[in-house]
């Protein structure tokens, strides 16, 4: 997703509308500009085609809404895969328990053998070779129930690491299957619609655009000699000129000033000579619903 507002363009349709009425007119504002908003451009995470897309312009949608799907068939197969290779593995993970188990048990009885040898010893009643014996084969009984107990935790380890590679596999298909779905990052309106329900989505392209026109600003800017009296979070009056004489009045915060200097917008009408050096501001207005985004205004401080 592309997030924009509307810039530059926008400043043409001030130049329409401030140079249409007298010098009276423009000087009645400290400082003019356009409204504007917050636009962000919906485009395709994934390729295929469009399932649904029911959506049209000037319908509202809100944040996180499902507004279209793309076909996901294949990664839903790819996804059944993967969990059928997941359920293979986990069968197969060795009952380390069951395995050792007899040996263990062999272990135990030659160790209780060697305790009755050793009794019969302190009577001189056996030879010491049979103790030998009982305790060489104990030895070996050990070595190969450590033998086996490591190649089954190498076995285990092999197995969950191959588990943790499908289960890593799988969160990846589902963030895919996630991405055919076409929803709004925003609340607010659909202001155009780039592709309908059959045709092929590809990665990257725009699907639709959608604006918060409820909140929207206008852009103006200000001399040099009017900064002092502008401060971050500042109550100013902003107006919507809706032409012949007629305006709105609207209670604005000024959200943004900018610290670079730039040349007067030639479009542009200010209270001083257009080649001074002038400042962007943005003052945040709520919108009744009059107000649209290109439309000129203008501020008092």
């Amino acid at each position: 997703m592309n997030i924009k507002t509307i810039g530059a363009a926008t400043l043409a349709a001030a130049v329409l509308l401030a140079t249409g009425g007298c010098a009276g007119d423009r000087n009645q504002y400290d400082a003019t500009g356009t409204f504007e908003a917050t636009e962000v451009v919906v485009s395709s995470e994934v390729n295929g085609r469009i399932l649904e897309f029911p959506v049209t312009e000037g319908s509202t949608v809100r944040s996180g809404q499902q507004v279209g799907l793309i076909d996901s068939t294949q990664l839903h197969l790819q996804r059944m895969q993967v969990e059928s290779n997941i359920a293979a593995l986990e069968s197969s993970r060795p009952d380390v328990k069951g395995q050792l188990a007899p040996l263990e048990a062999q272990l135990a009885k030659q160790q209780r053998e060697r305790q009755r040898v050793e009794n019969l010893m302190k009577a001189d009643v056996t030879t010491e070779k049979q103790l030998d014996d009982i305790t060489s084969s104990i030895t070996v009984l050990e070595k190969q129930l450590d033998a086996q107990r490591s190649a089954l935790d190498n076995s285990l380890k092999s197995i969950d690491a191959q588990i943790a590679a499908a289960r890593a596999q799988a969160g990846q298909l589902d963030e895919q299957l996630a991405r055919c779905r076409i929803a709004s990052p925003i609340d607010g309106t659909v202001l155009a619609k780039y592709a309908q329900a059959g045709e092929l989505a590809v990665a990257g392209k725009p699907l639709m655009k959608v604006a918060d026109v409820n909140n929207i600003y206008l852009k103006a800017y200000l001399v040099s000699s009017q900064l002092p009296q502008v401060a971050l979070g500042q109550q100013v009056k902003v107006y919507a000129d809706f032409g012949d004489d007629q305006r709105r009045e609207y209670d604005g915060t000024v959200t943004w000033i900018s610290d670079r200097s730039e040349f007067t917008p030639k479009n542009i009408v200010t209270s001083d000579d257009r080649a001074n050096m002038v400042y962007a501001v943005r003052i945040a207005v709520r919108n009744d619903g009059y107000l649209k985004i290109g439309m000129y205004g203008g501020i008092n401080l």
